[in-house]
Protein backbone atom coordinates (compact mmCIF):
# COMPACT_ATOMS: atom_id res chain seq x y z
CA UNK A 1 0.00 0.00 0.00
CA UNK A 2 1.35 3.37 -0.73
CA UNK A 3 2.88 5.40 1.84
CA UNK A 4 0.57 8.82 2.75
CA UNK A 5 1.62 12.58 2.09
CA UNK A 6 3.60 13.52 4.97
CA UNK A 7 0.88 16.00 6.10
CA UNK A 8 -2.15 13.83 5.89
CA UNK A 9 -4.15 12.52 8.64
CA UNK A 10 -5.11 8.91 9.78
CA UNK A 11 -8.50 7.89 9.92
CA UNK A 12 -9.62 5.54 13.00
CA UNK A 13 -12.28 2.97 13.82
CA UNK A 14 -12.88 3.31 17.50
CA UNK A 15 -14.65 1.40 20.10
CA UNK A 16 -16.67 3.76 21.65
CA UNK A 17 -17.15 1.83 24.93
CA UNK A 18 -21.23 1.56 26.67
CA UNK A 19 -23.41 4.76 27.52
CA UNK A 20 -21.39 7.24 29.29
CA UNK A 21 -18.64 5.06 31.23
CA UNK A 22 -16.32 8.64 31.36
CA UNK A 23 -18.68 9.88 34.02
CA UNK A 24 -18.88 6.53 35.94
CA UNK A 25 -15.45 5.21 36.92
CA UNK A 26 -17.01 5.22 40.49
CA UNK A 27 -19.41 2.39 39.40
CA UNK A 28 -17.11 0.75 36.98
CA UNK A 29 -13.51 0.51 38.58
CA UNK A 30 -11.05 -0.19 35.57
CA UNK A 31 -13.41 -1.67 33.56
CA UNK A 32 -12.88 0.99 30.70
CA UNK A 33 -9.03 1.58 31.38
CA UNK A 34 -7.42 0.08 28.52
CA UNK A 35 -9.70 1.31 26.37
CA UNK A 36 -9.51 5.05 27.66
CA UNK A 37 -5.42 4.70 27.55
CA UNK A 38 -5.86 3.63 23.59
CA UNK A 39 -8.27 6.47 22.91
CA UNK A 40 -6.27 9.05 24.93
CA UNK A 41 -3.40 8.11 22.96
CA UNK A 42 -4.82 9.24 19.54
CA UNK A 43 -3.18 13.02 20.02
CA UNK A 44 0.08 11.62 20.67
CA UNK A 45 -0.05 9.32 17.48
CA UNK A 46 -1.41 11.74 15.13
CA UNK A 47 1.35 14.40 16.64
CA UNK A 48 -0.68 17.59 16.12
CA UNK A 49 -4.65 18.95 17.05
CA UNK A 50 -6.43 18.86 14.10
CA UNK A 51 -8.84 21.59 13.20
CA UNK A 52 -11.92 19.58 13.37
CA UNK A 53 -12.83 16.11 14.11
CA UNK A 54 -15.55 14.84 11.38
CA UNK A 55 -17.22 11.83 13.80
CA UNK A 56 -19.45 9.12 12.09
CA UNK A 57 -21.32 7.34 14.77
CA UNK A 58 -23.08 4.37 14.88
CA UNK A 59 -26.01 6.58 16.89
CA UNK A 60 -27.03 8.15 14.06
CA UNK A 61 -29.14 6.96 11.11
CA UNK A 62 -31.06 8.84 8.28
CA UNK A 63 -32.64 7.82 5.09
CA UNK A 64 -29.74 10.27 3.41
CA UNK A 65 -26.18 10.65 4.46
CA UNK A 66 -26.99 13.74 7.13
CA UNK A 67 -24.42 16.29 8.36
CA UNK A 68 -24.26 18.03 11.27
CA UNK A 69 -24.35 21.90 11.15
CA UNK A 70 -25.55 23.15 14.48
CA UNK A 71 -22.60 25.52 15.82
CA UNK A 72 -22.77 24.62 19.26
CA UNK A 73 -24.50 21.03 19.43
CA UNK A 74 -26.18 19.86 22.58
CA UNK A 75 -26.27 16.40 24.10
CA UNK A 76 -28.39 13.62 23.16
CA UNK A 77 -28.64 11.17 26.08
CA UNK A 78 -29.44 8.33 23.76
CA UNK A 79 -29.10 5.86 26.40
CA UNK A 80 -31.14 4.50 29.09
CA UNK A 81 -30.80 2.76 32.35
CA UNK A 82 -27.78 4.98 33.62
CA UNK A 83 -27.49 6.97 37.32
CA UNK A 84 -29.33 10.17 37.06
CA UNK A 85 -26.00 11.88 36.76
CA UNK A 86 -25.31 11.00 33.59
CA UNK A 87 -28.42 12.71 32.10
CA UNK A 88 -26.75 16.08 33.10
CA UNK A 89 -23.24 15.36 31.55
CA UNK A 90 -21.73 17.85 29.56
CA UNK A 91 -19.16 17.60 26.00
CA UNK A 92 -19.32 21.37 24.90
CA UNK A 93 -16.89 21.03 21.84
CA UNK A 94 -17.70 23.83 19.25
CA UNK A 95 -19.55 22.66 15.91
CA UNK A 96 -18.04 23.83 12.34
CA UNK A 97 -21.13 25.01 9.65
CA UNK A 98 -18.58 26.03 7.35
CA UNK A 99 -17.10 22.10 7.59
CA UNK A 100 -20.75 20.95 7.57
CA UNK A 101 -20.83 21.97 4.05
CA UNK A 102 -17.60 20.92 2.71
CA UNK A 103 -18.79 17.54 4.04
CA UNK A 104 -22.08 17.76 2.25
CA UNK A 105 -20.54 18.99 -0.72
CA UNK A 106 -18.23 16.03 -1.59
CA UNK A 107 -20.69 13.50 -0.59
CA UNK A 108 -22.59 15.00 -3.14
CA UNK A 109 -19.97 15.50 -5.92
CA UNK A 110 -19.49 11.22 -5.53
CA UNK A 111 -23.27 10.77 -6.66
CA UNK A 112 -24.37 10.36 -2.81
CA UNK A 113 -27.58 11.81 -1.17
CA UNK A 114 -26.76 13.86 1.87
CA UNK A 115 -28.55 16.94 3.97
CA UNK A 116 -27.54 19.04 6.53
CA UNK A 117 -29.07 18.94 9.97
CA UNK A 118 -29.24 22.56 11.98
CA UNK A 119 -30.16 21.23 15.39
CA UNK A 120 -28.80 17.90 15.61
CA UNK A 121 -26.57 17.28 19.06
CA UNK A 122 -23.91 15.23 20.02
CA UNK A 123 -24.92 11.71 20.85
CA UNK A 124 -22.92 9.48 22.98
CA UNK A 125 -21.17 7.54 20.12
CA UNK A 126 -19.73 11.26 19.80
CA UNK A 127 -19.20 12.46 23.47
CA UNK A 128 -18.22 9.04 25.57
CA UNK A 129 -14.85 8.81 23.26
CA UNK A 130 -14.62 12.24 22.81
CA UNK A 131 -14.13 13.05 26.81
CA UNK A 132 -11.33 10.60 26.65
CA UNK A 133 -9.38 11.84 23.49
CA UNK A 134 -9.82 15.38 24.13
CA UNK A 135 -11.28 16.23 27.33
CA UNK A 136 -10.81 19.51 27.27
CA UNK A 137 -13.63 19.57 24.12
CA UNK A 138 -11.32 22.10 22.41
CA UNK A 139 -11.74 20.90 19.30
CA UNK A 140 -14.42 21.26 16.72
CA UNK A 141 -16.61 18.24 16.07
CA UNK A 142 -18.77 17.61 13.00
CA UNK A 143 -21.43 14.73 13.04
CA UNK A 144 -22.49 12.55 9.92
CA UNK A 145 -24.94 9.91 9.62
CA UNK A 146 -24.84 6.98 8.81
CA UNK A 147 -27.50 5.91 6.01
CA UNK A 148 -30.12 3.92 6.45
CA UNK A 149 -29.76 0.30 4.52
CA UNK A 150 -26.78 0.14 6.28
CA UNK A 151 -24.79 -1.21 3.01
CA UNK A 152 -21.16 -1.56 3.44
CA UNK A 153 -20.32 -0.85 -0.21
CA UNK A 154 -22.19 2.64 0.18
CA UNK A 155 -20.32 3.46 3.20
CA UNK A 156 -16.84 2.54 1.70
CA UNK A 157 -17.79 4.97 -1.05
CA UNK A 158 -18.44 7.75 1.35
CA UNK A 159 -15.18 7.11 2.81
CA UNK A 160 -13.81 7.44 -0.59
CA UNK A 161 -15.69 10.55 -1.27
CA UNK A 162 -14.69 12.17 2.25
CA UNK A 163 -10.77 11.15 2.17
CA UNK A 164 -9.64 14.93 0.77
CA UNK A 165 -10.34 15.82 4.67
CA UNK A 166 -7.32 14.24 5.46
CA UNK A 167 -5.68 16.71 3.32
CA UNK A 168 -7.43 19.54 4.57
CA UNK A 169 -6.46 19.01 8.94
CA UNK A 170 -9.74 16.82 9.80
CA UNK A 171 -9.28 14.20 11.50
CA UNK A 172 -12.22 11.14 10.40
CA UNK A 173 -13.20 9.02 12.95
CA UNK A 174 -15.69 6.20 12.67
CA UNK A 175 -17.38 5.35 16.19
CA UNK A 176 -18.87 2.03 16.80
CA UNK A 177 -17.93 -1.41 18.66
CA UNK A 178 -15.68 -4.15 17.11
CA UNK A 179 -18.77 -6.35 18.75
CA UNK A 180 -22.53 -5.43 19.59
CA UNK A 181 -24.48 -7.79 20.77
CA UNK A 182 -26.32 -6.74 24.22
CA UNK A 183 -27.50 -10.04 24.68
CA UNK A 184 -24.18 -11.92 24.45
CA UNK A 185 -21.53 -10.80 26.80
CA UNK A 186 -19.82 -12.29 29.50
CA UNK A 187 -18.79 -15.63 29.15
CA UNK A 188 -21.14 -16.95 26.36
CA UNK A 189 -19.27 -14.41 23.97
CA UNK A 190 -15.79 -15.47 24.63
CA UNK A 191 -15.67 -17.71 21.49
CA UNK A 192 -18.26 -15.92 18.69
CA UNK A 193 -16.35 -12.46 19.79
CA UNK A 194 -13.24 -13.60 19.36
CA UNK A 195 -14.00 -15.62 15.93
CA UNK A 196 -14.82 -12.26 14.65
CA UNK A 197 -12.30 -10.09 15.56
CA UNK A 198 -9.99 -12.77 14.09
CA UNK A 199 -11.36 -12.54 11.00
CA UNK A 200 -11.69 -8.91 11.09
CA UNK A 201 -8.22 -8.78 11.60
CA UNK A 202 -7.01 -10.61 8.98
CA UNK A 203 -9.36 -8.74 6.70
CA UNK A 204 -8.16 -5.43 7.61
CA UNK A 205 -4.21 -6.87 7.46
CA UNK A 206 -4.64 -7.22 4.07
CA UNK A 207 -1.98 -6.07 1.14
CA UNK A 208 -4.20 -5.48 -1.91
CA UNK A 209 -7.25 -2.94 -0.59
CA UNK A 210 -9.33 -4.36 -3.53
CA UNK A 211 -9.39 -7.51 -1.82
CA UNK A 212 -9.35 -5.69 1.47
CA UNK A 213 -12.81 -3.60 0.21
CA UNK A 214 -14.34 -7.15 -0.88
CA UNK A 215 -14.11 -8.92 2.48
CA UNK A 216 -15.67 -6.06 4.07
CA UNK A 217 -18.62 -5.77 1.77
CA UNK A 218 -19.29 -9.42 2.39
CA UNK A 219 -18.82 -9.60 6.17
CA UNK A 220 -21.85 -11.63 7.10
CA UNK A 221 -20.14 -14.23 5.54
CA UNK A 222 -17.38 -13.97 8.64
CA UNK A 223 -17.22 -16.51 11.18
CA UNK A 224 -20.37 -15.83 13.94
CA UNK A 225 -20.65 -12.46 12.07
CA UNK A 226 -24.52 -12.29 13.53
CA UNK A 227 -23.34 -13.22 16.62
CA UNK A 228 -21.38 -10.09 17.17
CA UNK A 229 -23.27 -8.05 15.46
CA UNK A 230 -26.92 -8.87 15.54
CA UNK A 231 -27.83 -6.03 13.51
CA UNK A 232 -24.46 -4.05 12.00
CA UNK A 233 -25.09 -0.20 12.94
CA UNK A 234 -21.74 -0.82 15.03
CA UNK A 235 -19.77 -1.90 12.32
CA UNK A 236 -20.83 -0.09 9.16
CA UNK A 237 -18.95 3.11 10.55
CA UNK A 238 -15.56 0.96 9.92
CA UNK A 239 -16.23 0.85 6.19
CA UNK A 240 -16.27 4.41 6.36
CA UNK A 241 -12.72 4.92 7.57
CA UNK A 242 -11.55 2.41 5.48
CA UNK A 243 -12.76 3.93 2.21
CA UNK A 244 -11.09 7.23 3.06
CA UNK A 245 -7.85 5.35 3.92
CA UNK A 246 -8.28 3.03 1.05
CA UNK A 247 -4.43 2.43 -0.21
CA UNK A 248 -3.03 2.56 3.80
CA UNK A 249 -2.57 -0.01 6.08
CA UNK A 250 -4.61 -1.09 8.81
CA UNK A 251 -3.03 -0.82 12.80
CA UNK A 252 -4.53 -2.25 15.61
CA UNK A 253 -4.13 0.46 18.34
CA UNK A 254 -6.42 -1.06 20.93
CA UNK A 255 -6.98 -4.81 21.85
CA UNK A 256 -8.88 -6.25 24.64
CA UNK A 257 -9.59 -9.92 25.23
CA UNK A 258 -11.27 -10.49 28.75
CA UNK A 259 -13.28 -7.44 28.10
CA UNK A 260 -16.57 -7.53 30.38
CA UNK A 261 -15.88 -10.47 31.33
CA UNK A 262 -15.29 -12.37 27.85
CA UNK A 263 -15.06 -9.78 24.99
CA UNK A 264 -12.07 -9.56 22.30
CA UNK A 265 -12.62 -6.56 20.93
CA UNK A 266 -10.64 -3.97 18.86
CA UNK A 267 -9.88 -0.75 16.98
CA UNK A 268 -7.90 0.61 14.08
CA UNK A 269 -5.80 3.02 12.52
CA UNK A 270 -5.62 3.51 9.27
CA UNK A 271 -2.64 4.87 7.66
CA UNK A 272 0.75 6.19 9.03
CA UNK A 273 1.03 8.99 11.99
CA UNK A 274 4.08 10.92 13.20
CA UNK A 275 3.82 10.14 16.90
CA UNK A 276 2.96 6.25 16.27
CA UNK A 277 6.61 5.77 15.06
Amino acid sequence: MSTPHSLRLPTYFISHGGGPWPWMKAEMGNTYARLEAALADMPRQIGRKPRAILMVSAHWERPRFTVQANPHPSMVYDYGGFPAHTYQVRYDAPGDPALAARVQALIEAAGLPASIDAERGYDHGMFSPMKAIYPEADVPVVQLSLRQGLDPAEHLALGRALAPLRDEDVLIVASGLSYHNLRAFGPQAQAPSRAFDDWLGRTLAQDDPAARAQGLIGWESAPAARIAHPREEHLIPLMVAVGAAEQEAAHRVYYENGFMGGLTVSSYRFGEAPGAQ
